[in-house]
């Protein structure tokens, strides 16, 4: 608590607690949202797990909201800009940033993927299907995607920002034209054209909280400046929403921005012109809720919450699947799983006592692995890593990251993987995790 305590009372007075707050709800939600509508079974004996959604139509407009991840790329657009532009200010590189930026990211992932190997090896050893290792993994590293779109667009931080600083926001209805254009490849042909709505979409929401952190910046004009006031996120909230209305009533997209099996279109996977109205809708609520939210993390108590949450924020959302993978072990080697069908007054009861399960699972991974997100420092000064070399071995190293991460995600969770993953995503990713580690070393730096 003191340790708490202090960190609040060095809390810069220019900082913005709500956007920290954000980011906390954001995870908190995805993490709360995957727990609580998992359907837990049996499938040729063993346990299983799908989503209830498809069972549970009624819910499905709760998704304009329980769909964060628009959040998280908006509050990581104001952050990243945020740290870009301190680091520039003292003297610093964007190559030296975008290599200190890995730092949060990779770490805690690193840990991840290294016990995952290490526990799959020691079941196949023991005896264990190859092929259920790899569906166990695969399951306990579905978070994984997110973060596989998320370092493409802190690697392209440094050049949208400055496409920012220049069209302002044209940069996000641009990328938001485009995904629409992706989206008539997905009704008319060729679906292939959707692919690229992965980047821009996400870019898009990216971009928007780079105007977020602008905002009140004396260097652009007003014209060009995002408005934070209430009448804008009245507007913004009021549009948004009508656009979902019309786009899943009138439009052929499905009413829930999650994945629900049998649906025509995903509005998730890849994202639609549906989850960018979406988007829209969530900011305006964000900007109408800004004021009161920032007068309440003020005070020392709520801010020091959003600290400690904050602290070990990746390493909950990172664990989190696999908590519950440990849960449901658990409980079927004890013969004890309950298996309620879906939407039955069982299985609703059962939801308390399921989630606070598994939170204290969570809560015990969190306390062995969060120490190694919560460690890393944020650089001083502005020594690193720069020349034409440098930026080119640290883009290779994100670039080799992204590669393994969507390798391990692209493969079938039903392939025989003696580690659970991919030998080659492994690989990949250890290889861009180690190369970025050797730029934070220093190595690298006088090229």
């Amino acid at each position: 608590m003191r340790r708490l305590r202090q960190l609040a009372e060095r809390t810069p007075p220019g900082r913005d607690r709500y956007v920290d707050l954000l980011r906390a709800l954001a995870i908190a939600m995805v993490v709360l949202g995957h727990w609580g509508v998992t359907v837990i079974g049996h499938e040729h004996g063993r346990p299983s797990g799908h989503s209830a959604l498809p069972d549970l139509p009624w819910a499905w407009p709760l998704t304009w909201v329980a769909q964060v991840m628009p959040v998280f790329f908006l509050v990581g657009g104001y952050a990243n800009a945020a740290s870009l532009a301190a680091r520039r200010a003292r003297g610093g590189t964007a190559t030296g940033w975008l290599v200190d930026r890995s730092a949060r990211l990779v770490r805690p992932t690193t840990a991840l993927l290294l016990v995952l190997a290490a526990g799959a090896a020691v079941a196949t050893l023991r005896g264990a299907d190859p092929t259920q290792v790899r569906t166990v993994v695969w399951f306990a590293t579905i978070p994984l995607w997110f973060l596989a779109a998320y370092l493409v667009v802190v690697a392209s931080t440094p050049p949208m920002y400055a496409l920012h600083r220049r069209f302002s926001l044209a940069v996000p209805v641009a990328l938001a034209g485009l995904v629409a254009l992706g989206d008539l490849g997905r009704l008319l042909g060729p679906a292939a054209l959707a692919d690229g709505n992965y980047l821009f979409a996400w870019l898009a929401v990216h971009q928007l909280g780079f105007a977020w952190y602008d905002a009140r910046s004396p260097e652009l004009p007003r014209r060009r400046r995002l408005p934070l006031d209430r009448r804008t996120g009245a507007t913004l909230l009021l549009v948004g929403l009508g656009a979902l209305v019309l786009l899943t009533t009138v439009g052929p997209y499905p009413v829930a921005m999650l994945h629900v099996a049998g649906e025509r279109l995903d509005n998730a996977a890849p994202p639609s012109v549906a989850l960018l109205a979406a988007a829209t809708t969530q900011l305006g609520l964000i900007l109408l809720l800004g004021g009161p939210a920032g007068r309440r993390l003020r005070r020392s108590g709520p801010w020091q919450a959003v600290i400690a949450v904050n602290a070990v924020v990746l390493t909950a959302f990172l664990w989190h699947l696999t908590a519950a993978i440990l849960l449901v072990g658990l409980l079927d080697a004890l013969g004890v799983l309950p298996t309620p069908p879906v939407g039955s007054a069982t299985w609703w009861a059962w939801r308390i006592p399921w989630l606070a399960a598994l939170a204290v699972v969570l809560a015990a991974l969190v306390a062995v692995f969060g120490s190694i997100e919560a460690r890393t420092r944020r650089p001083s000064g502005p020594p690193g890593p720069h020349g034409r070399a440098a930026t080119a071995l640290a883009v290779t190293g994100y670039a080799a990251l992204v590669a393994g991460l969507l390798l391990n995600s692209l493969a079938p969770k039903t392939a025989p993987e003696p580690l659970g993953l991919p030998a080659p995503a492994l690989v990949a990713y250890l290889a861009g995790a180690g190369l970025l580690r050797l730029l934070r070393s220093g190595w690298g730096s006088r090229g």
